[in-house]
Formats: structure tokens, C-alpha cells, sequence
């Protein structure tokens, strides 16, 4: 039976709205300094969204019992019966009443290019969100409020709980003195391809010689599979082709909780990270990052006939 995971991270909206033009024929760049511009937007959809929320999905989905710690407003009633329903617990997601949810608002333009505005609302208070009693043999520290990830990160570590430290969105807002305060506290640092360039810029130090006092370094590289570092030493992991690439939001999320059940079904980190590629793949086909819903057979078949894993037993059956 697999233990709990907390999973500290934002829990959003995502507004996604499709402007059926080109932004580049309505913005004048000799008058983008007086910038007044309007899109119509006939289609819009709205979508659970946020890193914990995201990857607390895709972890019930493999059959994990993930605890999200975050903090939503006074909208997020239908957010937190989302995750009840999906059996997720919901005791450390804190109701900030007089906040707004997280919120992020997506125009796209026909030729994918993307105007977006983020509103953090309630995500700004999540520091004061204390998970001091909240179950977990793994966690996972995602982007969310720069202050609320050391919050979160310095309470796992006094606890003794080995966490991820998952840089994503969160990139900006680390310098290289705080990037080596936090991973002084984790037990694995998981990037993409490009994040992994700015921590060695910011670090000064490879990603080999980070490795050496965490667990592991993960970096994935999209459809090219990732790669596992451990103590130096550098394994790339294959990739699975998608059935189809619709939308790849989200599947950074799915990758670390393929990654996470991994960990605490007491397997290497490079087994670990190919369950975590095959989530990365499942979740692209589908667009929005919550609306994929494989069973666990499905997983398990996919998993089986990509590396010749057998996916470990369920923490909850069905």
C-alpha cells in the first residue's frame, strides 16, 4: 500500500480564451507605448489548474494518496469539492475568504502566441498554511509563493520528510543564493531543459556537482525522454510517444507525480522517472491539465509495454 505524499504547491484557475486573429495585426508597435487594444474571444473555457492541484490529480489517478497543502478564496469551493470527490483529503487546502483563488488568464491568437495576466489572490498567503501534522513519507515543494515554498520547504526539513524541490514557474523569483538555501533543504531537485541551464547560471555549479548532495537531479527534455543524475553519475531515460500532442500544459505536473508514486513505491530514480515520462505523455494527448482520466489498468498496461514495469499496488483499490 503506497504512504501519502504532501503535495505544497498553488492550487489556480486557468481562464483560456482563443482570439480567432493575430494579435501582431491589432498592436502597432510605434503606438505600444499609448497600448489600447480589444479581442474578441468567442471560445473560452475554464480549468482546474495550479501546480498541487495538478499534481495531486495525477497521483490519485495512479492510485497514491496525495495531500495537497495550499490555500485557495473564497471561490474555491468548487476546487475543493473537485478533490473530495476525486477522494482526494483536503484537511491542509485553507480557505482564505477574503482572497480570490489564484487566477491566470490565457488569450491565445491563431498563431499560438499568448497574452497572460496571473493573479496570485489567495496563493500570497499560503505560507501561513502549517503542515507541521500533515501525513507524508515524500513530499513535493512546487511553485507557488516564493515565501510559502521556504515555509514549507524549512517545515518538511525540520520534520525530517525528504521533499522535491520543483523550480518551474517559480524560476524568476530565485536567485542563485536562494536556489543553494533551498537545496540545501531537499533531497532532489526536478527542471526542465531550460530551467536546468538557469540553476547552473545562477548556482555556478553543474548539475553534476549539485548532484552530489541531493539524491538526484531530474531534468526533462519534453518528447526526448529525461535525464536522472545521481551522485554525478548521468542515465537518460527514453521517452513514450504520445498518442497525439494536443496541449502540453500540465505536464510537468504529471511527470513529478509519476516521479513521486515511484519514490514511494521504493523504486530507483531512474524507474521512477520513467513512470513519470509516461504520465508527461498520457496527459499531453489531452488538453487542460486535469481532463485526462486513464485507469490504473490502462497505466499499468502503457507502463508495462514501455519499459517492463509492473505499476505497484494501489493505495486505495478501484
Amino acid at each position: 500500500m503506497s504512504a501519502p505524499v504532501i503535495i505544497c504547491g498553488s492550487i489556480a484557475f486557468d481562464s483560456i480564451m482563443v482570439f480567432e486573429g493575430q494579435f501582431q495585426e491589432h498592436i502597432l508597435p510605434e503606438q505600444v507605448h499609448k497600448l489600447s487594444v480589444s479581442f474578441l474571444v468567442p471560445t473560452m473555457r475554464k480549468e482546474f489548474g495550479g501546480c498541487a492541484g495538478n499534481i495531486a490529480y495525477n497521483l490519485k489517478l495512479l492510485g497514491g494518496q496525495p495531500i495537497p497543502v495550499a490555500t485557495v478564496g473564497q471561490d474555491g469551493l468548487d476546487y475543493q469539492t473537485r478533490l473530495k470527490d476525486l477522494g482526494i483529503d483536503t484537511r491542509w487546502v485553507k480557505v482564505a475568504s477574503e482572497s480570490y483563488t489564484a487566477q491566470c488568464f490565457i488569450t491565445t491568437d491563431l498563431s499560438d502566441n499568448q497574452i497572460t495576466a496571473f493573479h496570485p489572490g489567495a496563493m500570497a498567503l499560503s505560507a501561513a498554511n502549517d503542515l507541521r501534522d500533515a501525513p507524508g513519507e515524500w513530499a513535493i515543494v512546487a511553485p507557488d509563493a516564493k515565501d510559502a515554498m521556504f515555509a514549507h520547504a524549512e517545515r518538511l526539513h525540520a520534520r525530517g520528510v525528504p521533499f522535491i524541490f520543483d523550480l518551474g514557474q517559480a524560476m524568476p523569483l530565485f536567485d542563485g543564493e536562494d536556489l543553494t538555501r533551498m537545496l540545501k533543504m531537499a533531497r532532489a531537485l526536478t527542471v526542465n531543459d531550460y530551467e536546468a541551464s538557469v540553476v547552473v547560471q545562477r548556482t555556478g555549479r553543474s548539475l553534476a556537482e549539485l548532484s552530489q548532495s541531493l539524491d538526484a537531479v531530474v531534468v526533462t527534455h519534453g518528447e526526448e525522454g529525461a535525464t536522472v543524475i545521481v551522485k554525478g553519475v548521468e542515465t537518460t531515460v527514453a521517452p513514450v510517444a504520445a498518442a497525439q500532442v494536443v496541449d502540453p500544459t500540465g505536464c510537468g505536473d504529471a511527470h513529478r507525480a509519476g516521479l513521486l508514486f515511484g519514490l514511494i513505491s521504493g523504486w530507483n530514480w531512474v524507474d521512477a522517472c520513467s513512470l513519470g515520462n509516461l504520465m508527461g505523455s498520457i496527459k499531453i494527448a489531452e488538453r487542460g491539465p486535469q481532463n485526462h482520466a486513464p485507469s490504473r489498468e490502462d497505466i499499468a498496461g502503457q507502463l508495462k509495454a514501455a519499459y517492463g514495469l509492473s505499476l505497484p499496488e494501489a493505495a486505495i483499490a478501484g
